[in-house]
């Protein structure tokens, strides 16, 4: 597929094939015509970032903070969330995907405002653990509008989720069903099936989903054990970039729908598309579930269902991070340590392969929000005068892995007490940050609605 190039946080077009010049087969398929095609166009973005809110809320919490006075810790990283960006999301989901119900990945963020706002717009929950059903359940979601989507559980989960009559659950092996047939019988089961996730950012096939091999043995398991077969389940990896495992994986999922007929089964209900959606290429990404849905899937028969998670949130936060100490090695170069890092917020680096691009916010008693170009990590010829400073950024803690960037350059020399922003860090950050070497695990978040603030 084509490489897909946008700064979210500057509102900025992407560049984009036109598929529309070819059939819906030669644009899926042929993935090498796609890429070398020289006939694209430029995809403006439906809407800008709500910078004007987001910097007003980063500037009055910096604002309150006296460094030489503040209490241990008031100086700590901090996020500012958007929750009208969540309904911007939507709609825009909505735009590409009307007839695909999401069921938000829980996992990715469970902060409870933001599940609060996507139970209200209307989106359905995504759940992989007892704690997590317990979390949505708790807002007086209907169980319903829960998918137990982990293929392998432990038998007392199940047993917990036949007693709140969460009744959607996926598996992939001949076992699992035997558990379900024990504990849970009346589950409304999907069967999920492994993808060409290869050249996504999180794998999910090396661990889930069975090869198309063995689907009848699992479809026969289901008929002999008198299960609920509803329908089928798939994941193309999270962050995936390579959209023709999207049309692949609707393809298998046709052969396991028809499979059932021929087996004598009840006939297929819902197809789980999963997640992997990411803002920056959802145009493209659904472009290609609708042309595959269309093709394999026509009609209004089978009801879709996906599983997004940082679609939904990796736009809505942004993390502030302040400078803690400084450790100069040249007249042009120092080491930066910053509170927050890969055992906090930015765990992201080493667990979901993201690069959080640190911005200058605050320097030399000015804000410099706006100054979106205030930082690069890499130096052309030209630019030396412009990046003078060069930057390795470190987090908190004592473990020489804790780095968030060995190599960044600066417009300006900062100094400890100066603040550092990141954008889009929304996804997979916070919910698996950690308290390793007595360093806070939860920070404050700080929240702003874009659409009801502006009015």
């Amino acid at each position: 597929m084509a490489s897909v190039k946008l700064d979210h946080s500057l509102g900025s077009s992407i560049t984009l094939v036109d598929f529309d010049n070819g059939s819906a087969k030669d644009m899926v398929v042929d993935s090498d015509s796609i890429v070398n095609n020289s006939n694209t166009k430029s995809y403006k973005l439906p809407y800008e970032p709500a910078h004007e809110f987001i910097f007003n809320s980063l500037k009055k919490r910096i604002e309150s903070i006296n460094e030489d006075t503040c209490a241990p810790g008031e100086e700590n990283s901090f996020f500012v969330c958007d929750l009208g960006e969540l309904e911007k999301l939507y709609k825009n989901w909505k735009l590409e995907l009307p007839n695909v119900q999401p069921f938000y990945a829980v996992k990715c963020n469970p902060n409870e405002k933001i599940l609060q706002t996507l139970d209200q717009l209307g989106i359905n929950f995504d759940c992989a653990s007892k704690s997590e059903i317990d979390k949505v359940l708790s807002m007086n979601v209907d169980p319903e509008r829960i998918i137990y989507a982990n293929p392998c559980k432990a038998s007392s989960f199940i047993r917990y989720a036949q007693t709140k009559n969460v009744l959607k659950s996926t598996f992939d092996n001949v076992e699992e069903l035997h558990k379900i047939k024990k504990f849970h019988p009346n589950s409304e089961l999907f069967i999920r099936i492994a993808t060409d996730d290869s050249t996504a950012q999180c794998r999910l096939s090396t661990k889930y989903g069975c090869e198309l091999s063995d689907v009848e043995n699992l479809l026969q398991a289901v008929k002999d054990l008198d299960l609920n077969l509803v329908g089928v389940a798939f994941h193309v990896g999270s962050g995936a970039s390579d959209f023709t495992s999207l049309y692949q994986a609707v393809k298998d999922s046709r052969y396991v729908f028809d499979k059932c007929i021929e087996m004598g089964l009840p006939e297929l209900k819902i197809l789980d598309i999963g997640g992997g959606f990411q803002f920056e290429s959802f145009h493209e990404s659904s472009k290609v579930v609708r042309v595959a849905l269309e093709e394999y899937f026509p009609g209004d028969k089978v009801k879709f269902m996906a599983e997004p998670g940082r679609y939904f949130v990796s736009t809505a936060l942004t993390l502030a991070s302040n400078v803690i100490a400084k450790r100069t090695i040249s007249n042009n170069e120092a080491m930066l340590y910053i509170n927050d890092g890969v055992y906090g917020n930015m765990n992201c680096i080493l667990f979901d392969h993201q690069e959080p691009i640190p911005r200058i916010l605050y320097h030399n008693n000015e804000f410099h929000y706006y100054d979106f170009e205030s930082s690069t990590n890499m130096l052309k010829k030209n630019d030396v005068s412009k990046y003078p400073q060069k930057v390795s950024i470190w987090g908190p803690t004592c473990d020489g892995l804790d780095c968030i960037t060995k190599e960044y350059y600066l417009k300006h020399d900062l100094e400890v007490g100066d603040w550092f922003y990141f954008p889009n860090l929304g996804a997979y950050t916070s919910t698996a940050a950690t308290p390793f070497n007595g360093f806070q695990q939860h920070s404050d978040t700080l929240y702003i609605n874009s659409l009801k603030d502006a009015l």
